[in-house]
């Protein structure tokens, strides 16, 4: 067997070479061999089986070759990775095609022919079922126009839309269409009202007699008057049993069960596809330079098919490129800090977030303050504008600060010195921390109206004087909260945004200029959306047909948010990935389902439900049907659902899940070492490479010191020692610069007497 000359190998073990030995992978082995006795015995065992430094390349041998060369000959690549025009891989295909059908009999052709066909129509159905998806069109035109970062936003307002429907097919199904199709569903309830208690009064809220016409528009408007006792609240689900001729449908566990169940449906199909948007995120925030190299090599949308789209997408790339490398700058200023520059950064931070909570604070006392004004003023009527101001106070001061506070934020985090992608972070969490937790403000607001009355403790567990229904009272405020939300969108967009954009078309002066056109903010339109749909989880329990309002109010967005993009707006400065930009609005998202759990949870396990509506009369809490159910159960079912609702079953539900997270983390920190060293290996190849450019360039500047005649000896040799040896041999290795030179190098050396051992 004939031996390499750089490669060299023997049964004695690994040679060495002084060229291999200079690599930066090996001399980093060898500093590393030397950190430890157990690192040095690993090491040196893993260097004579030639898996890593000179070692690695010292067993290979002419053989190896031929087996490796043989077997890449063996196996194929997949057509669709070959580098070649489609034309070419279609004809690929279809030769290798022929060639497998020739090597099968009839029922393997058969098999084949038929596998072939139910993929193709399994493509042609999947084809065919996405473009019945709802606003294909329209998406794709907003992606060719603005790129993947505005269409994020469509596209997650679409899956809004469809989570809503999901929803009130629910309510529909299982709460309304029952009392719709039971046969005379009023005889088939049962009430606490005949037992003469005053709890159970429920006084209607119905206009009699003359009725003028902006007291229905109040009533639709607020949700009272005619519409408080119908389908829309809970208050007209009074049913407890419908009968029907082989089944009675218990309607409150049905309520329960429900809200249980949309609840939990909308968390997983949250968790479901924000799943791949984090994994997305993870890898692109893992590395700065594998950022750059992102941005650089794959940073272009080719969705993109408008110019003035396509200049603001380059804009878009270089103002990325710019705040990373900004980035870079204040985290080199950080480490270059002093401590006193540390203690008077920290202590302008701690004075401004003071200053932020006292912010907040004001905002949720004006919202408290303001709700039990509402709430008193609406017993005494005074006229149709003050009477609609006081319904809607609450509403109205939750936008007022929605609208001020990010302002104030924005102009607030200058000051803090972070980095430019931590500003916007930030700045966005203290506005989704201020939008949802005014929600929860409110509902504390109403909560500590319905449960204080001036006999402590309350006769029928909450203020039945004043909230005789005090679930629809909460349904109307949420019902309240939806439609102004949606009056606000729509006269934001027809009163500002669109005058703005005739003002800067029109208007030549130079503070219109400064001012612009309107930008189309990703972040600040997400919150709205979210906000409205925080608000359709908790009321869902309180106004079953929300979703389907809710539902018809995305659907209108959604043209209207269109519209504004196509005419009024232009593309923010400081745009959103679309993978970064979907797992940010899924997971502010997962915020408010988080926060409209609490309420919901609260009002069923813990407040008395009203005794003079809903489906839950007969019964203190609205919890309190679900353990009665179980009770009725056959012995066994009702042994075990108690067992898996007892304490101990939790306890060691919750070891269990512990342990099985902490093997989790434990295993992707395993991962994540082995990321890193593959990450190292990468980087130490790079190394060696360059070492080696380095060396062929040496080694050409010494050559061409030569004499001619050293020179074409050199050239000679090599020449004739290819020709010798076969082809299947293994040819010594040399640099050739024939083509831009007329020298040749050899960068080998002769097989050596001793060999290196570490």
């Amino acid at each position: 067997m004939e031996v390499d000359s750089v490669f060299y190998t023997d049964r004695r073990g690994p040679s060495s070479n002084p060229l291999l030995d200079q690599l930066p992978s090996y001399q980093s082995l060898l500093y590393r061999r030397k950190s430890g006795a157990s690192t040095k015995r690993r090491a040196s065992s893993r260097s004579r089986v030639g898996s890593i430094g000179s070692a690695k390349w010292g067993t290979t041998t002419s053989s190896k070759r031929e087996q490796k060369v043989s077997k890449n000959q063996t196996i194929q690549r997949p057509v669709k990775e070959l580098p070649r025009t489609m034309a070419e891989k279609r004809r690929d295909k279809a030769q290798q095609l022929e060639q497998a059908s020739r090597e099968l009999n009839s029922w393997g052709q058969w098999r084949q022919s038929t596998r072939r066909n139910l993929r193709r129509l399994r493509e042609d159905v999947h084809e065919w079922v996405s473009s019945l998806e709802l606003w294909r069109g329209d998406i794709h035109d907003i992606e060719g126009m603005f790129g993947t970062g505005i269409l994020s936003y469509f596209s997650f307002l679409r899956f809004l839309v469809l989570l809503n429907f999901v929803i009130f097919l629910l309510m529909l199904g299982f709460v309304m269409l029952p009392i719709i199709v039971a046969p005379h569903a009023s005889g088939n309830t049962s009430f606490n009202q005949a037992d003469g208690n005053k709890c159970s009064n429920y006084p209607s809220s119905s206009r009699r007699g003359l009725v003028i016409f902006h007291q229905h528009i109040t009533d639709l408007l607020s949700g009272g008057g005619f519409l408080e006792q119908t389908f829309l609240f809970y208050g007209y689900y009074n049913v407890d049993f419908l009968h029907f001729p082989k089944l009675s449908y218990n309607l409150p566990l049905a309520y329960l069960l429900v809200t249980i169940a949309y609840l939990f449906l909308s968390l997983i199909w949250i968790v479901k596809r924000s799943a791949s948007g984090f994994k997305r995120n993870l890898v692109q925030d893992e590395d700065r330079f594998q950022s750059f190299c992102n941005k650089i090599f794959a940073g272009w949308d080719f969705c993109v098919t408008n110019e003035n789209a396509a200049k603001l997408k380059r804009s878009s790339l270089l103002y990325e490129l710019k705040t990373d490398l900004e980035e870079e700058r204040i985290k080199q200023k950080i480490a270059d800090r002093t401590r006193r520059e540390k203690c008077r950064i920290y202590m302008i931070r701690l004075i401004l977030n003071l200053f932020v909570i006292a912010v907040l604070a004001a905002c949720f006392y004006s919202i408290y303050r303001a709700t039990i004004f509402s709430q008193n003023a609406q017993f005494n009527k005074v006229n149709f504008t003050l009477d609609l101001i006081y319904e809607y106070l609450p509403s109205i001061v939750i936008t007022m600060a929605n609208f001020i506070t990010p302002l104030l934020f924005s102009v607030i985090i200058n000051y803090e010195d972070y980095s430019p992608a931590f500003e916007i972070r930030f700045t966005l969490m203290r506005c989704v921390f201020m939008r949802l937790a005014s929600v929860g403000v409110l509902l504390f607001s109403l909560w500590s109206q319905i449960t204080k009355c001036n006999e402590e403790p309350c006769f029928c567990g909450y203020n039945h004087l004043l909230y005789p229904c005090w679930e629809t009272r909460v349904g109307q405020e949420m019902y309240k909260l939806m439609i102004f939300d949606f009056i606000i969108i729509a006269a934001v967009t027809i009163f500002v945004e669109f005058p703005r954009k005739l003002i800067v078309m029109y208007c030549n002066c130079g503070i219109v200029k400064w001012w612009g056109q309107q930008e189309f903010a990703i972040p600040q339109n997400v919150l709205e959306i979210v906000y409205g749909q925080t608000i359709c989880w908790i009321g869902t329990f309180y106004c079953p047909l929300l979703p389907a309002i809710c539902t018809i109010k995305y659907f209108i967005i959604f043209y209207i948010k269109k519209v504004s993009l196509m005419n009024n707006c232009r593309p923010a400065t400081r745009p959103f990935r679309a993978s970064s930009s979907n797992f940010f609005f899924l997971a502010v998202l997962l915020i408010g389902l988080a926060l409209a759990t609490v309420p919901v949870t609260v009002s069923i396990a813990q407040i008395s439900c009203s005794q003079a509506c809903g489906p839950f009369v007969n019964y203190t809490t609205s919890w309190e049907v679900m353990p009665r159910t179980v009770s009725q159960l056959p012995s066994g079912a009702s042994r075990f659902l108690f067992a898996l609702s007892s304490e101990a079953f939790a306890v060691s539900f919750f070891v269990i899940t512990c342990l099985a997270m902490f093997y989790v983390i434990a295993l992707a920190g395993a991962h994540k070492r082995v990321i890193n060293q593959l990450r190292e290996q990468l980087a130490m190849e790079g190394r060696d490479k360059r070492f080696l450019i380095q060396k062929l360039c040496q080694a050409q500047r010494l050559s061409a010191v030569k004499s001619p005649n050293s020179q074409s000896q050199a050239q000679a040799k090599p020449r004739n020692q290819s020709q010798s040896r076969p082809c299947g041999g293994s040819p010594s290795y040399h640099t050739s610069f024939s083509s831009n030179f007329n020298s040749g190098v050899f960068l080998v050396q002769p097989p050596p007497d001793s060999y290196t051992h570490v």
